[in-house]
């Protein structure tokens, strides 16, 4: 096989980081309004996770009609996260700010943190692949987070390196803004997907899942 045809590897990895490119533009631009920053996301993660199994055909076109399709149930589940994360942000905040560092503050700054990241790392692919309430989706995102705790956590430590290399200098900053966030869902896809596939064969589950 030649290293540069349509089959190389060359040109499977430049399409891919092409199509992650798409995925960016696509998630920055949907997510301006900021209330539709869930209804993106969403809409990211179903197409990053065809992605993982080379299943992605038309990147825009999946994205949109992904967005479409979860700008309801986006929408909420979007900013239930921002104010999450505010409320994180704002325990800390305070601990610096309020004299004598109180270290409860920071216990429940690490408590918060702790428990909104693991409701938060699967419930958007986890709405991106099936149909459920909101609240029910954050359940099994924490549910999931503990079951494949190991798992979940090397992902957190990626996603965490993969912070630092952005934020590195002012070149992979730049770099970070054009590939980053989609970068940083497709690595929680791959995880998610493993995931939901090993559930998916257990007696009783649900062997076809809706995809949007």
């Amino acid at each position: 096989m030649n290293f540069f045809s349509v089959d190389g590897k060359l040109y499977k990895f430049m399409q891919g980081l092409l199509n992650v490119f798409k995925i960016n533009l696509l998630w920055i631009i949907c997510s301006l309004p900021i209330v539709t920053f869930g209804a993106a996301t969403i809409a990211a993660f179903d197409v990053t996770m065809k992605m993982v199994d080379d299943e992605e055909g038309y990147v825009a076109r999946q994205f949109f009609k992904a967005f479409k399709s979860n700008l309801k149930k986006g929408i909420p589940l979007g900013l239930f996260s921002v104010v999450c994360a505010y409320i994180v942000w704002l325990n800390f905040s305070l601990f610096e700010q309020i004299e004598g560092n109180p270290i409860l503050l920071l216990i429940m700054g690490m408590i918060a943190a702790f428990v909104f990241t693991l409701s938060f790392i699967y419930a958007f692919p986890l709405q991106a692949r099936y149909e459920n309430t909101i609240v029910k989706t954050l359940q099994n995102s924490l549910n999931i987070s503990l079951r494949y705790f190991g798992r979940t956590l090397l992902t957190i430590v990626i996603l965490a390196v993969e912070i630092l290399i952005i934020f590195w200098n002012s070149t992979t900053l730049f770099i970070g803004i054009i590939i980053g966030p989609a970068c940083m869902i497709y690595t929680v896809s791959g995880c998610a997907k493993f995931i939901f596939r090993e559930l998916e064969k257990e007696p009783g589950a649900v062997s076809n899942p809706e995809q949007r």
